[in-house]
C-alpha cells in the first residue's frame, strides 16, 4: 500500500507549481477499486481546468516514482466549502470561522465540539462552544472541517 506521507512529499511541489496548496489527500478502497484524492487550493479558489491540470502533472509524477503498485483511480479536486482542517496552518486560516471536531478521547466528557475556532497554539485548538470554551490538543484531533450550516 502507498504511504501518504510519500505522496503527499512527491505530489506537493507539483501542486505547488501551479499555485496551490494540497488541502488533503485520500488513498482508499472503494467499490469501484482504489483511489487517490487530492483535495487542492489557492487563495481566489480553483476551477475544473485547474484541476485537470493538475491531475494530469500529477500522475506523470506517480507513473515515473511508481509510489503505487496497485490499480488506483486519481481524483483532483477542491476541498469545498465544509473543507476538513488537518494540520495546524489549516486552522490557523480559518481562526474565528465555525468549526465542527471530533476528538480520540474526551475532553471535559465530550467526544466533539461545534463551535467559533478563537486560538491556534502550537500544540492545541480552543473552540468557543455554545455553552462553553473547549481547548483540545492537536493531537487528539481525530476530524475536523469547517461548518457552515
Amino acid at each position: 500500500m502507498a504511504d501518504i506521507t510519500d505522496l503527499e512529499a512527491a505530489l506537493s511541489p507539483v501542486v505547488e507549481d501551479h499555485g496551490m496548496e494540497i488541502v488533503d489527500l485520500e488513498y482508499r478502497t472503494e467499490r469501484s477499486g482504489w483511489v487517490l484524492r487530492l483535495f487542492v487550493d489557492r487563495p481566489g479558489g480553483v476551477s475544473v481546468e485547474d484541476c485537470a491540470r493538475v491531475s494530469r502533472d500529477c500522475s506523470v509524477v506517480l507513473d515515473a516514482e511508481q509510489l503505487i503498485s496497485r490499480r488506483y483511480r486519481l481524483e483532483v479536486s477542491s476541498p469545498g466549502i465544509e473543507r476538513r482542517l488537518r494540520k495546524r496552518k489549516h486552522f490557523e486560516k480559518q481562526v474565528g470561522q465555525r468549526v465542527h471536531v471530533l476528538f480520540r478521547e474526551q475532553v471535559d466528557g465530550r467526544r466533539q465540539v461545534t463551535g467559533n475556532l478563537t486560538e491556534v497554539r502550537e500544540d492545541a485548538i480552543t473552540v468557543e462552544a455554545q455553552d462553553d470554551t473547549v481547548t483540545v490538543a492537536l493531537a487528539n484531533v481525530k476530524r475536523a472541517k469547517l461548518k457552515v450550516f
